[in-house]
């Protein structure tokens, strides 16, 4: 799904935006670390301050419309150089599992700052790609 030119990008790229909208229609844009697995990109909870007493808004969201959009981009001040990836699909969270369990292996190999975080007890949002479109020198 992905071409060359994309998953190369997207995986030189540190930070992407996760869009979700809840069932109040209201949009909730945030920064989020990523990783690409064939057919998928995973995002995982951390251990950053957080509220505890109800789920993340992004969880929420997802749960209520799990269709969501992901964009990595890249600014520059050379305009010839300016890009971005966006990739729409539905997420889904997952709470335990091989899954869950590779992604957040995947995490902490890319994102030194995962290493030390107890991450396992955490949900991962998995977004199972379904539409890719991309703009500028990728």
């Amino acid at each position: 799904m992905l071409t060359e030119a994309q998953r190369r990008f997207l995986e030189d790229s540190r930070v992407a935006h996760l869009a979700t909208v809840g069932r109040d229609g209201a949009p909730h844009l945030v920064p989020v670390c990523f990783c690409l697995d064939r057919a998928s990109l995973y995002i995982t909870v951390d251990e950053k301050p957080k509220r505890t007493d109800i789920p993340l808004k992004r969880i929420r969201n997802i749960r209520e419309n799990p269709a969501v959009a992901i964009t990595v981009d890249r600014w520059d001040e050379d305009w010839t150089r300016l890009a971005w990836v966006m990739l729409r699909g539905n997420a889904e969270i997952l709470t335990d599992g091989q899954e869950h369990d590779a992604a957040q292996g995947q995490l902490r190999a890319r994102y030194k700052q995962y290493r030390t975080m107890d991450l396992a007890p955490l949900p991962v949002i998995a977004v199972r790609i379904g539409r890719v479109s991309s703009w500028g020198a990728l």
